[in-house]
């Protein structure tokens, strides 16, 4: 338990790093997570390769981490879209609502009883993100695509957890992540239609921090995500995310003067959610030790 924690603790900060990518690289958010996950899918390909790794699986199992691969995908474009539409400190505190989701949705896709402490600990995230919800106007479009953004991860969570014994960890994001290109692939037209791009290619500096989000912040993060996951609840893990906003925030701070643009609400609101974290961290040690 102690090395599935210490890997999603670092997966943690890894991911947390993501937000600060999607401000740095001038692509909208499709176009931004298209390349993403070409990089990352080449670049499993040829490593899987170069270990000589068998990449077969049944047919039923490609269809199901194609399809959990899709909601990866909109996940990430929700995601960057959250920080576009209001900033990072914004899109990661509207992430952090994705516990209360999976303490929804686990129950009734792994068919095991609702834990209310679980759901409780969730509002207080919920809660948080409400404050600044109702006290902060000028981002509210960013909320809610955020918050969206945090019911995909939940789905993604506890789809996957139904799925890590088919295969490697890596093998198993190849699949996912290819089923996430076929989606964005497909609706790229409807996209561009609705929201016409006025950059498509990205720039020289954009690749570079395209290769950093692909290979350091998902092949890496993913992995270690995924093999936390095999020891860890779904709803621990992505509680344990919620340290993610504490990581981004903190850089976006430095890097980005976003505290300038804040109002009070946006720190109780985060003081709420981090009391959701330290109260289910708690919980999990209490618990390892009866």
């Amino acid at each position: 338990m102690k090395a599935a924690l210490i890997k999603l603790h670092t997966a943690v900060f890894l991911v947390g790093f993501t937000g600060i990518l999607g401000v740095l690289i001038q692509l909208s958010e499709m176009p931004l997570v298209w390349y993403r996950i070409v990089i990352t899918v080449v670049s499993l390909l040829v490593l899987l390769k170069w270990r000589g790794q068998k990449m077969q699986l049944p047919g039923a199992s490609i269809k199901k981490l194609l399809l959990i691969g899709s909601v990866i995908a909109l996940h990430w474009v929700c995601f960057y879209g959250s920080i576009k539409l209001s900033n990072v400190s914004i899109a990661l505190v509207c992430f952090s609502s994705t516990g209360l989701f999976t303490a929804l949705l686990e129950p009734l896709l792994v068919t095991k009883r609702v834990r209310w402490i679980e759901v409780l600990l969730g509002l207080f995230s919920l809660a948080g993100i409400y404050l600044i919800f109702h006290f902060d106007d000028r981002y509210q479009t960013g909320i809610i695509v955020g918050v969206v953004s945090a019911i995909l991860a939940a789905l993604f969570s506890v789809l996957n957890k139904k799925h890590l014994a088919i295969a490697d960890a890596q093998v198993i994001m190849l699949y996912e992540l290819a089923g996430g290109l076929l989606v964005l692939t497909l609706l790229m037209p409807l996209y561009i239609y609705f929201f016409p791009l006025t950059v498509l290619v990205p720039s020289l500096s954009d690749w570079g921090w395209l290769l950093i989000l692909s290979w350091v912040c998902t092949i890496v993060a993913m992995k270690l995500m995924l093999e936390s996951l095999q020891k860890v609840s779904a709803f621990t893990q992505n509680l344990s995310l919620n340290l993610e906003p504490v990581y981004a925030i903190i850089m976006a701070f430095i890097l980005f003067d976003e505290n300038k643009d804040l109002q009070p609400s946006f720190y109780y609101g985060v003081a709420l959610i981090l009391l959701s974290v330290v109260l289910q961290m708690l919980r999990v040690v209490i618990g390892k030790r009866h």
